[in-house]
């Protein structure tokens, strides 16, 4: 009999694809993160970052990592976008959270909206991932001093991080996703939605 549940638990979870918002003001490296993902770990080659446009609206990426299912939700970040973010809060696994390192007259902008982010209590307990991009810039501040300026204390059930990355580079962005699944399959939310979903899995 156990082996029966194990061998059902096991087959939803290999089944399993995790969402994971990708979110930041505009300018921030979103789509150019999304893009170098997609070239790493898939066969498609992602655009060159001097043909990528501000996102208005949505892009989607898919990928296979270790054998996990990701699906990259990037929503724009330009103010009169920023509404539509929480329509996707619901059925989110994990929040990558990128900010622009070497734009400090923006880091209150970044600041306010991530605050935003947090509050809200569609994305209770889901893991955060805070990227410090544009580290291939000399004037990128480091994961400390932004984890300093933005000042967060102790998420309730949340697990979060800082990590160094260049997203026109590649640089950090392995690491990044090691970090992101790893988080995903120890979350509480990650349990709570693979359940809710379970109808479909099977």
């Amino acid at each position: 009999m156990f082996s029966l549940f194990y061998g059902l638990w096991k087959h939803m979870f290999d089944k399993m694809e995790f969402h994971v918002l990708i979110l930041g003001i505009d300018k921030a490296g979103k789509t150019t993160l999304l893009e170098k993902v997609k070239s790493i770990y898939s066969n498609l080659e992602g655009l060159p970052p001097d043909r990528i446009v501000p996102t208005v609206g949505l892009n989607i990426g898919r990928v296979e990592v270790l054998k996990t299912k990701l699906v990259f939700w990037d929503l724009g970040g330009q103010p009169g976008l920023r509404s539509i973010w929480e329509k996707y809060y619901e059925e989110a696994h994990a929040v990558i959270y990128i900010i622009d390192a070497a734009c400090p007259s923006r880091f209150e902008e970044s600041k306010s909206a991530l605050e935003k982010v947090l509050r809200h209590e569609d994305l209770q307990g889901a893991p955060l991932l805070i990227l410090a991009n544009k580290q291939d810039l000399k004037d990128a501040i480091s994961v400390d001093e932004l984890a300093q300026y933005l000042d967060l204390k102790k998420l309730d059930e949340r697990e979060f991080t800082f990590q160094a990355v260049s997203a026109y580079e590649g640089m950090g962005i392995k690491e990044s996703v090691i970090w992101l699944i790893d988080a995903m399959e120890r979350s509480k939310r990650t349990e709570t939605l693979r359940i809710r979903a379970g109808s479909n899995v099977i």
